[in-house]
């Protein structure tokens, strides 16, 4: 969008009559990572989609910035019967925007439909002999093993979250998409302000009761709505968007871009921070169900070309604080981080000995097709440097600009490119979600997009989850680790910090990623 028309569209906005009688303290302007293009947090790992989710659903527990898990919906719990069976009791005052009550039974169907989407989330029923609501208030897990990981599922914040929906939407079929947006969250979805492309628009749920006492921090403890409306203006040119901040028609930018932190710190009136700590992985996703990449042997080849500091001086610029290479399947400083089997990362690049073994594992020139999201900075620059090391590992590479959106959509396709489908691309997960082995899966075409099958990874990853102490854990890390770049399930191009950056009159920005609670305007 050209400055021009995000002014046009602004003053539009302004027009509107619910914005023409907001006051400005009451207003708040964001700039999201890209349009919010699938509405159903559970249908896609999207981010974008999974902050909509936070402004519009709640959850039962939720996860704070020091990884620890804390009732939300939930009043508490209690675990009885040597760890197989947990009774979780819902809060008082729980109420959905349409003025129903939040009942036991819309947590269960809400549960159940996560629980056929979420690598965690599998784990947890599969290990659930029965899962009920004996009456409004109370959920009941019997479980057939105990499963201590059980608030962690409930409450982690990576994608999908387990979102609480009405059980009429719960409902609905997990590999379709939900449309209808009620939910018991802070704030509540404007379907008739939504403009795609352009505006996506909040406004407060003055039903919401945010629990008492705790601390907040990313998606727990009281969550406090400040704002009357919030307005996510989507601006996919960064120029235009830094101009915008700095002039103060908008008061927040998720992702502003590395070339233009500069501007921003000398503006004076803006606060450029990182505010989640373990940044953003960025990896090569290939589709394993069908050539050439159903091969394994040319997926090992290919880790050999990937030099991570390329990949990262793209998206970050030259600053070492702000991106890293050598990173490995976890998240660098974390527990579980390890150089074991990085040889495959860490070593000296030769291609020519990658396009050999490429051309040995039968390789024999099909055209890859890349898509790449150019309509985001940082997804252009991930997929501009990886359709040149394709090329240079000796794959004929198809590069296919898509928007964001549409690379949401299309990805879910397991079919050939002739049939709407797609070869690799490039996509990041945050730090936070690799920090441990619980959302590594890789169980072929019931996985996450790419659906490599990894039985051996799969093994390892049971094991972490059986493990019967920290000594035990460890262990079962590692060799998952080194299991996975003899599979090469994904390859990984190295960790970047994501600043945000936001005016100096907007206040109590938490840790993490964006949300709206706890933010306010003091002028």
């Amino acid at each position: 969008m050209r400055r021009r028309d995000f002014l046009a569209a602004g003053a539009a906005t302004l027009a509107m009559p619910a914005v023409a009688s907001a006051q400005r303290g009451k207003l708040l302007k964001f700039i999201p990572q890209s349009d919010v293009t699938i509405l159903d947090p559970i249908w896609t790992t999207a981010y974008v989609s999974r902050n909509h989710g936070l402004m519009v659903f709640d959850t039962l527990y939720g996860m704070d910035e020091k990884f620890q898990v804390q009732p939300q919906m939930a009043a508490g719990h209690v675990i009885e019967d040597d760890g197989k069976r947990w009774t979780i009791t819902l809060r008082e005052g729980l109420e959905f925007h349409d003025g129903e009550k939040v009942l036991a039974k819309d947590c269960v169907a809400s549960i159940r439909r996560w629980g056929r989407r979420d690598a965690l989330a599998a784990t947890l029923m599969a290990a659930t002999e029965e899962l009920s609501a004996p009456d409004d208030k109370t959920i009941v897990f019997r479980l057939k093993r105990p499963y201590p990981l059980l608030t962690l599922a409930l409450g982690k914040s990576s994608t999908p979250a387990c979102f609480i929906m009405p059980e009429r939407l719960a409902n609905t079929d997990p590999f379709k998409q939900v449309m209808e947006m009620t939910g018991s969250g802070p704030y509540r979805f404007k379907a008739d302000e939504r403009v795609v492309g352009a505006r996506v628009v909040y406004e407060k749920n003055t039903r919401y009761r945010p629990r008492e006492g705790g601390t907040p921090g990313w998606i727990a403890g009281p969550k406090v709505v400040n704002f009357d409306r919030v307005e996510w203006v989507i601006i996919p040119d960064e120029g235009t968007a830094a101009s915008a901040l700095q002039t103060g028609e908008v008061d927040w930018w998720e992702y502003p871009t590395s070339d233009l932190l500069p501007a921003l710190r000398k503006n004076g009136k803006i606060n450029v921070q990182v505010t989640d700590p373990t940044g953003s992985i960025g990896f090569l996703r290939m589709n394993c169900l069908i050539p050439p990449f159903d091969n394994p042997a040319i997926r090992r080849a290919l880790q050999g070309a990937v030099n991570q500091a390329d990949f990262v001086a793209a998206i970050a610029g030259d600053d070492p604080k702000m991106g890293f290479s050598k990173v490995g399947v976890y998240c660098p400083g974390t527990e579980y981080d390890s150089a074991e089997g990085m040889e495959v990362v860490t070593g000296p690049r030769d291609l020519e000995k990658v396009r050999r073994e490429i051309k040995a594992a039968g390789y024999n020139g099909e055209k890859v097709v890349l898509l790449v999201a150019t309509d985001v900075p940082f997804r252009r620059a991930m997929g501009d440097v990886g359709a040149e090391m394709l090329k240079s590992a000796g794959l004929n590479v198809e590069y296919q600009a898509v928007d964001w959106g549409t690379m949401v959509q299309r990805r879910e396709n397991k079919g050939p490119p002739d049939k709407g489908g797609w070869n690799a691309l490039f996509t990041n997960l945050s730090g936070a979600d690799m920090i441990t082995p619980a959302g590594h899966s890789y169980r072929g075409d019931k996985g996450w997009i790419g659906w490599p099958d990894a039985p051996e990874i799969e093994k390892w990853r049971k094991t972490w989850l059986d493990a019967p102490d920290a000594a035990a854990r460890k262990a079962a890390a590692v060799a998952l680790q080194k299991q996975w770049y003899v599979d090469a399930p994904q390859i990984n191009i190295g960790q970047w910090m994501q600043p945000q950056a936001w005016r100096n009159d907007i206040q109590g920005v938490l840790p993490g990623f964006g949300v709206f609670w706890n933010v306010r305007r003091t002028t």
